[in-house]
Order: C-alpha cells, then sequence, then structure tokens
C-alpha cells in the first residue's frame, strides 16, 4: 500500500513536537520494598518531524511500549527514547510517564499499615543519539500548621493539607520513596491513610510541635535536596489549602546544583 506519511512535504517547515498523548497502558516499575509495582500510566511520546516528511508513523509509538512489555523505570528511559528515535527516524524523541504510586505506611503508634499514594511523572528527552535528560516528578499532601496561628491563639492554631510538588534531576538511582521522606520530614507532620485514636492524638500534637509556613516547608526541603549528592537539580512548589483563609499560599524554590 502506498505511504502517505512518506511523502515529502514542500512547505519546508520543521515541526518540533508530532505524536501521542492520553495513552492509558499498564506499567511495571520498580518499587523499594517490593522489587516491582503494577500501575496504570498516562502516557505522552512525540517525536521531532523534519521539514521534509510529511507525517510521523503513530503506530509505531505504540509498537515501541510493545516492546518494553510496560516495564519502564527511570533506569531504562534512556534506552526507551532512543528506541523511539530509532523505530521513527527522528533525532530528538519526548516522553511523559504519570501514573499514581502506593507505599505502604505505618501508623505512628498503633503501627497499623495501609496505602498511601503520590503521583509521579517521568520526563525524558533523546537528542541526537547521545544527549538524554530525564526529569522525576513526584507530588505528595502534607500537613502544615499555621506559625502565626498558633503565637497569637489562645487556643490552637489553625493546620491544613498542602501539596509538595518536587522535580529532580539525578545522576544516580534515586527511590520514590527517598524523596517522599525528604517531603513528608520538612513539614509539620505526614499524613496517613489509616489512624486509629492514639495515632490520631499524635498526629495532632506532632503538627503542632512543629508548625510551618509554606515558606518554611520550601526551605526544609531544599536543605534536604542540597545535602544529597544524587540530587543534581531541583524546582520545589509547596502549595497550601487554607483552611481560614479564601485562597491558597504557596513558595517555590529552583535550583541548579551543578
Amino acid at each position: 500500500m502506498h505511504d502517505v506519511q512518506k511523502e515529502r512535504d514542500l512547505r519546508n517547515i520543521q515541526i518540533d513536537r508530532v505524536g501521542v498523548r492520553g495513552v492509558s497502558y499498564p506499567v511495571i516499575l520498580l518499587d523499594k520494598d517490593n522489587r516491582t509495582q503494577n500501575t496504570i500510566a498516562s502516557i505522552s511520546m512525540s517525536v521531532m518531524l523534519p521539514r521534509e516528511f510529511r507525517g510521523t508513523h503513530m503506530s509505531r509509538f505504540i509498537e515501541t511500549l510493545e516492546e518494553f512489555r510496560g516495564r519502564v523505570s527511570p533506569a531504562n528511559l534512556d534506552i526507551f527514547t532512543k528506541r523511539l528515535c530509532e523505530k521513527l527516524n527522528s533525532s530528538e524523541s519526548h516522553v511523559k510517564f504519570e501514573f499514581p504510586y502506593y507505599f505502604r505506611k505505618k501508623a505512628p503508634v498503633s503501627g497499623i499499615e495501609s496505602f498511601s499514594k503520590c503521583d509521579v511523572n517521568l520526563e525524558a528527552v533523546h537528542e541526537d543519539g547521545k544527549k538524554f535528560d530525564m526529569i522525576i516528578g513526584l507530588s505528595l499532601n502534607v500537613q502544615t500548621l499555621c506559625p502565626c496561628s498558633k503565637e497569637i491563639s489562645q487556643f490552637g492554631a489553625h493546620n491544613q493539607r498542602a501539596l509538595v510538588s518536587l522535580k529532580v534531576r539525578c545522576s544516580g538511582l534515586v527511590w520514590f520513596e527517598e524523596l517522599i521522606d525528604m517531603i513528608e520530614s520538612a513539614a509539620s507532620s505526614p499524613l496517613f491513610t489509616l489512624l486509629k485514636r492514639e495515632d490520631e492524638k499524635f498526629v495532632t500534637e506532632l503538627a503542632y510541635q512543629n508548625p510551618r509556613f509554606v515558606e518554611d516547608v520550601v526551605r526544609e526541603l531544599a536543605l534536604r535536596l542540597d545535602d544529597e549528592g544524587r540530587i543534581l537539580w531541583y524546582k520545589i512548589n509547596v502549595t497550601s489549602s487554607e483552611s481560614i483563609h479564601n485562597h491558597d499560599a504557596f513558595a517555590e524554590i529552583e535550583r541548579d546544583k551543578r
């Protein structure tokens, strides 16, 4: 059959990215505690299309996914993006995987375990068969308690959930669980799926003893990332869904350690 995509295009315009997005696909991830974990990812894949080609072969994106049989991790995205370039005859490829990641967590006093979840995304670019860049993104909810409210109030202090969104470039393997621990240690308190009364008392008092503005959380996390030699670059955003204000509060830091 005639291959329309291979027809020569005369408009002389390169397309920076052409591909597929919103591909829902099962993937198998590396898991620090259980070796592997199954989840469902929303995937975007694209390549640079040279000016002389009319179109790309969309089916080849899915074929490449099939070659990897859903086994995707930060450790093999370099190979995956390079394979996309080869299969689609392009000098540049881009991919993004977004998925929920689940981890077991013990309640602080009772020790009862339950699943907790964070949202992870992996973004990678491969250029000219040599240059590779990957960003690991992770979003996690924590608790913050307002230092100002604690200082001026006769009883208690307002507290709320805050969303910490972290992106990092790394020189070696960094487990999602390691990033989760850094984030939670920077907050007033972690969040838990299952708490008994003794756990709830502990978490409430822990937050009260560790009041944090969004500015405090973003700085505390930056200190932890600065101390980790495998982290080369990071971007942190902390957004607090304020419980006594009709707006959010946020703080952000971006730093290149190279």
